[in-house]
């Protein structure tokens, strides 16, 4: 692997999340702006940011939990998994992705 490469892991996690759904709007967590950032540690533990749109939002303990499962099944066992919901910072509808922004009925930004 180069430089230039990322990780095979890496690559893994972005796809399994993309199968990480909100129920409430239908929209993966990737679509919807809540994945900060993902990241092997010098541990070599998969450590995934990211956020809920509001701090009493419904799912906000399943949704990283869901998270969390996706990504260890996409990793397998010798890849430790470890999912942080962050407030910091927060989230806002900037966030989405013009293909959320367009099911939700918005019009994409322009850029």
């Amino acid at each position: 692997m180069t430089l230039a490469e990322p990780d095979p892991r890496v690559v893994r996690a972005w796809h399994a999340l993309r199968g990480v759904v909100d129920p409430e709007l239908g929209l993966d967590v990737l679509d919807l702006g809540l994945v900060y950032g993902v990241a092997i540690d010098d541990a070599g533990r998969m450590r995934v940011t990211m956020t809920l749109t509001t701090p009493g939002c419904p799912v906000s303990e399943s949704l990283a939990d869901e998270a969390e499962t996706a990504l260890a099944w996409a990793l397998g066992p010798s890849t430790p998994v470890a999912v942080e919901v962050v407030w910091d910072p927060p989230w806002t509808p900037e966030r989405i992705s013009d293909t959320a922004a367009r099911r939700l009925g918005y019009r994409p930004r322009r850029r």
